[in-house]
């Protein structure tokens, strides 16, 4: 099992070989029901869960991608992992997964 963690280092684990960074991205649109729920939502106020699972399924789809392109590198691990979202075009955004593969001692 691939290890993940947003720090630089494994607890009780130390770097053997650092395998290069690696990532993971998809670029999702809103439909047109979450956007007349935003659009709502911004009357009353409050979340606005439509997006709040758009980004949920995106976040998970790119740490899936990072974690295939790390186990084709051999890695025993992707350390230092961030996130970053971005807007592509109107209605569309992006989130990207990325961190550094290592083999681990």
């Amino acid at each position: 099992m691939l290890l993940i963690s947003n720090t630089e280092s494994i607890a009780g684990r130390s770097v053997n070989q650092h395998l290069g960074v690696v990532c993971g991205n998809t670029v999702r649109a809103k439909h047109v029901g979450r956007d007349i729920a935003a659009s709502l939502k911004t009357l009353v106020g409050g979340e606005v869960r439509g997006y709040t699972e758009m980004l949920s399924e995106s976040r998970d789809e790119a740490i899936a991608r990072m974690i295939r392109s790390a186990e084709q590198l051999g890695a025993d691990a992707v350390i230092n992992v961030r996130f970053t979202t971005s807007m592509v075009q109107q209605g569309m955004a992006e989130m990207l997964a990325y961190g550094t593969a290592v083999k681990l001692a």
